[in-house]
């Protein structure tokens, strides 16, 4: 959730800052903010809505200043008004604070503070976190940074934060504990965001902060300390591998409609050097060191959340049925509050676009207790999962700014299919049978450049379609998944109410939403289910449904039951998921853009789950 910056240097912090808020707009939108230290005064502008509300408010702004932090809001504690938004500012005006988390005991830090004639404004918890720096700083007569991490000590939840004190007006001081930090380090010059992407067009050269770590820059550099026992340490320097260009929309009006089309090489990358053609396998490098457990393993755990954990459901039927390795799929939300059966033989591989999200590192963290192997699937390098995580693949599908993941989801069906394969030949799957998967997933690129020609007819599937309050997406087998990730990105971004369903459930309950204003949505591979799948459509029909029917073979059935077809490439018959997730991508987009909705900014969504 929350994008956080923060800028230590030579030049003016304020463009810094408000460029950094826009790369991170997609962790969140009810609000934005910034603080600037001038001459020994902290000077704060915020506003209420999208950085672009901000920034306007700054039109004519005359604010100066080498060090400065900028913050863009999620709200959870707190309406989004200008008041809630950040950053927050003690009652003596001295500390200034931006956050990323939840305070979790934030009412008892309150109630005890407001004994102690504690002025509150706001209705924010982490407006209780900056009066408690204060409170100790004054009360205590320590250092700027001691009253950071003694109030850090009292406080339960998770945060990345950013303080700047008046008394120390070349100081910023920065800590993590469940929320992303990353320090970009130039020349001379320091910055802080929630992730990389401000930080490409000033430096490549960047530092992740770890959990319950403590950053303090000054003028002689910076510092970093563990907070449990203010220990000093020594961090690598990472190298950033993206370009400023992938995360710019160039020529495309919507980052969402970029990354669609962005497909046609993403899935491509993520198998790029792993794919043995001619042994009908892959090389999967990140996994060597752990292949006998993995291979010993009695069942596989999937843990995920929205887009990742659809991913993970296609993941459960190919691992079972290539590799015969029970899999269960768990909303990482539930696993960390259950009691799974985990031990050591169990592997739980965690899926991630951003490899940040709160739910999955809190599953993470229950497999270990539980002595597992733990295995991610992300996309970010240096992320949280991939650094807490024993063993794992990235995806390679570089930057994703749109809020509803598009490439980022292909990308990780990719690796699992890569996975099932890889454990497959290793468990009875055929040499023959190997190589033609292989083949099929090497010639995806090629495939998904056909699909995306299609643009015009499924735009004008959407505009006959674009009045309707509900859909319902069908299909079955691996397909299924697909129909719950078509549901979702349609009601991510255009906010029509739509259910993703196994085609043969239809008939237990959902079918007595059809009419003539309901738009049916059905996967139809010409594989083993297809005559079953005809005889769902056939009971739509009968009850006036709009069918639009996915494909990879137009039979004279299809064409007399259906209203709409969508046709994809013939390719080997387990690649269907991938190939009809992307024209159902570009079906939700083009129904948002036909409704005015704000494609890569829905309403109430953020791009990166932090908080619980």
């Amino acid at each position: 959730m929350c994008g956080i910056v923060g800028y230590f240097g030579n030049k003016e912090a304020l463009p810094v800052l408000i460029n950094g808020l826009k790369r991170l707009e997609y962790r969140g939108y009810d609000s934005a903010g910034i603080a600037i230290m001038n001459q020994g005064n902290i000077l704060v502008q915020k506003k209420a809505g999208k950085v672009k509300d901000l920034e306007y408010l700054l039109k004519e702004s005359t604010i100066t200043g080498s060090i400065g932090i900028g913050h863009t809001r999620w709200a959870t504690h707190g309406e989004p008004n200008d008041l809630n938004s950040h950053p927050h500012t003690d009652q003596t005006g001295k500390f200034t604070l931006i956050h990323n988390g939840i305070i979790e005991n934030h009412s008892v830090l309150k109630q005890w503070m407001k004994k102690m004639d504690v002025d509150f404004k706001t209705q924010t918890d982490t407006e209780v976190l900056v009066q408690l720096i204060s409170y100790i700083y004054h009360k205590e007569k320590t250092t700027f940074q001691q009253a950071v991490s003694l109030a850090l000590e009292q406080v339960v939840g998770t945060y990345g934060i950013v303080v700047m004190c008046s008394d120390e007006p070349n100081q910023l001081i920065a800590a993590r504990l469940g929320s992303p930090l990353v320090l970009g380090v130039g020349d001379g010059e320091y910055f802080l965001a929630s992730d990389a992407s401000p930080l490409v067009e000033h430096t490549r050269n960047v530092i992740y902060l770890e959990e319950g770590e403590c950053l303090l820059i000054d003028d002689d550099g910076y510092e970093i300390k563990q907070l449990k026992n203010n220990m000093t340490v020594e961090k690598k320097i990472s190298h950033i591998d993206f370009s400023i260009e992938e995360i710019e929309k160039g020529n495309f009006p919507h980052y969402m409609l970029k990354e669609i089309y962005e497909q046609e090489h993403t899935i491509v990358d993520t198998m790029r050097g792993r794919l043995l053609l001619d042994e009908g396998t892959v090389h999967l490098g990140g996994i060597q060191d752990y292949l006998l457990r993995i291979e010993r393993a009695r069942h596989f755990y999937i843990t995920a959340c929205g887009t990742s954990w659809h991913a993970g459901l296609i993941g459960k039927y190919i691992l079972e049925e290539f590799a015969g390795i029970p899999v269960h799929v768990e909303y990482a939300s539930e696993f960390r509050y259950r009691d799974p059966v985990l031990d050591s033989q169990s592997v739980v591989i965690a899926i991630s676009q951003s490899g940040e999200t709160a739910d999955t590192l809190a599953a993470i963290k229950k497999a270990k207790e539980n002595s597992c192997l733990t295995f991610g699937i992300c996309n970010v390098v240096g992320s949280s999962i991939s650094r807490e995580t024993d063993c794992g693949i990235y995806t390679h599908a570089g930057p994703e700014i749109g809020v509803a993941s598009t490439k980022a989801f292909t990308a990780q069906v990719s690796v699992l299919y890569m996975l099932a394969l890889f454990l497959g030949r290793k468990n009875g799957y055929s040499k023959q049978d190997g190589i033609e998967l292989v083949h099929a997933l090497h010639n995806l690129g090629d495939k998904v450049k056909e699909i995306l020609k299609t643009t015009d007819h499924i735009r004008k599937v959407a505009e006959e379609t674009v009045d309707a309050n509900n859909y319902l997406y069908l299909g079955r087998g691996t397909n299924f998944p697909v129909a719950l990730e078509g549901a979702l990105k349609l009601k991510e971004i255009s906010y029509i109410h739509a259910e993703g369903y196994p085609a043969a459930e239809m008939k237990h309950g959902p079918i007595a939403l059809i009419d003539e204003k309901m738009p049916v949505v059905f996967l139809a591979p010409h594989d083993q289910t297809f005559e079953k799948v005809l005889s769902n459509i056939q009971e739509v029909k009968a009850r006036k449904g709009k069918i639009i029917t996915v494909t990879d073979k137009i039979t004279p059935e299809l064409e007399s039951l259906s209203d709409h077809i969508i046709k994809v490439p013939v390719s080997h018959p387990r690649i269907f998921p991938i190939l009809a997730t992307i024209p159902l991508q570009l079906l939700a987009y083009h129904l948002a853009v036909l409704r005015g909705c704000d494609v890569d900014m829905p309403r109430n969504l953020a791009k990166s789950v932090t908080v619980e």
